[in-house]
């Protein structure tokens, strides 16, 4: 991952962050910098997961190093989960005090004949709020259902609310895809600082 440090405007502490989640079943690495341009290298065993996770990175220009050995022998399902949960805890961590962000983001990403709307708010309160009406149970290999269980290990350790609602799609692939899109975009928009309040929290209880 690139070690480049971009100037923070807040004169605030580098948000980078490693976290580390190993158990009988997965042994999962993230490091996260969220003031990055989208470098990183992604490998959870899961291809499809990688692809993404690539979305996330590319799209949330948040430099991404992920690796994770689990029991994909079973099936992805810890992997999947297991990744959503230690991302999260990462971006947990490396938003600190939270001063400064914007807490908010949405966006509308459409692919082909796919959109997908996804609304993040940095709380202090998890909950996934997901309508996403698959049109098949799998892609290639890939279990769909399972990306429920990375997004609720995601906003569980990350503690945020996040909405994702596929308003149009025909095509599972198209539909998962815009949605990564979109939430990797609403996120960064999330994650930003607002120069306007950079030493302020965005809540009236001053608490996220």
């Amino acid at each position: 991952m690139t070690t480049e440090i971009h100037p923070n405007p807040a004169n605030r502490p580098n948000r980078i962050a490693s976290v580390e989640r190993n158990t009988a079943e997965t042994q999962v690495s993230v490091t996260v910098n969220l003031d990055g341009t989208g470098q990183g290298k992604i490998d959870t065993g899961v291809p499809f997961l990688d692809h993404m996770l690539d979305q996330i990175k590319r799209h949330g220009l948040f430099d991404l190093d992920i690796t994770c050995k689990g029991d994909t022998y079973i099936d992805d399902h810890h992997s999947v989960e297991d990744t959503g949960i230690t991302l999260g805890h990462a971006f947990a961590k490396a938003l600190g005090d939270k001063k400064g962000i914007r807490r908010y983001g949405h966006f509308y990403a459409p692919l082909d004949e796919s959109l997908t709307r996804a609304v993040v708010d940095i709380s202090g309160r998890p909950g996934l709020h997901m309508d996403i009406p698959f049109t098949r149970s799998h892609v290639g290999n890939f279990d769909v259902d399972l990306f429920s269980e990375f997004f609720f290990g995601f906003v569980n350790h990350a503690w945020m609310t996040v909405h994702l609602d596929n308003l149009k799609g025909k095509n599972s692939h198209h539909q998962i895809e815009c949605t990564f899109k979109a939430f990797a975009r609403a996120l960064r928009m999330a994650c930003e600082y607002d120069e306007r309040a950079l030493n302020t929290l965005p809540s009236t209880k001053e608490a996220l």
